[in-house]
């Protein structure tokens, strides 16, 4: 994977030679639109996280290994960034996936424009990127979009485009990977069983009554891609987890 760069369409994934990689978020600013933050899941067996440690994002920059961790944000002639920056070949066995996701602050995803996600070799000053993924909502309304994953295949690892979104956001998407968010008193209700046939993960919380139709009804369009789990059917979350967001540097 030297020399060029690989446009990816969703589903796609193209084999690393790179064991240090920069996943990079890259939108355009202007009126109205949300800005955007980058975080990663460290996910293990199953899809789920080993603990919240596995949560890397803007109140937790640095996962305890030091081996993934987020990047300031920065203004760049393409418009604004949000990177994660992950050493593969460094990360636990017990590690399966890298989920790469971004989430949108104060608007959905519908108002953010030109959102792509640049894969590099952390090891190169310069150069191409390894591989670009123009994200684009199904819907419009997703707060949160898991945008690529970094995943072992044999001895190596590769990058899949995913693109799949949640209404729910930042907070929704980390409890659908078994991260534990206090909410205060609203007591999540565990996922419905998605239409793909993957089972969801196992609820760390009693069984919720199954929700009326109508409230299903709109959550059916997040049906997880390549297993993953869909968002929680309800919708008391706010946009991200509450907390000092930081500024462009």
């Amino acid at each position: 994977m030297t020399g060029m760069t690989h446009a990816m369409v969703k589903g796609s994934n193209v084999p690393l030679d790179a064991m240090a990689v920069r996943a990079v978020l890259c939108w355009t600013p202007g009126t109205g639109v949300p800005d955007v933050d980058a975080s990663a899941l460290l996910l293990g067996s199953g899809g789920r996280v080993r603990s919240d440690e596995d949560f890397v994002f803007y109140n937790q920059p640095r996962h305890p290994s030091g081996l993934v961790r987020r990047l300031p944000k920065r203004s760049v002639p393409e418009g604004l960034t949000d990177a994660i920056e992950a050493d593969l070949n460094g990360l636990d066995p017990s590690v399966e996936q890298v989920v790469v996701a971004a989430s949108s602050d104060g608007a959905a995803f519908a108002q953010v424009h030109d959102l792509r996600i640049l894969l590099y070799d952390a090891a190169a000053a310069d150069g191409e990127p390894l591989a670009v993924f123009d994200v684009r909502p199904e819907t419009g309304e997703e707060t949160a979009i898991i945008c690529g994953e970094l995943y072992r295949r044999g001895d190596g690892w590769k990058f899949r485009a995913v693109g799949q979104g949640y209404p729910t956001g930042l907070i929704g998407l980390a409890t659908a990977f078994g991260i534990s968010v206090d909410e205060g008193d609203a007591t999540p209700e565990p996922p419905s069983a998605p239409a793909s046939g993957f089972p969801p993960p196992a609820p760390d919380f009693p069984p919720a009554p199954a929700p009326d139709p109508d409230s299903q009804a709109t959550v059916q369009h997040q049906q997880p891609a390549y297993g993953y789990p869909p968002a929680a059917a309800h919708s008391t979350h706010p946009a991200a987890p509450p907390a000092h967001r930081p500024g462009y540097g």
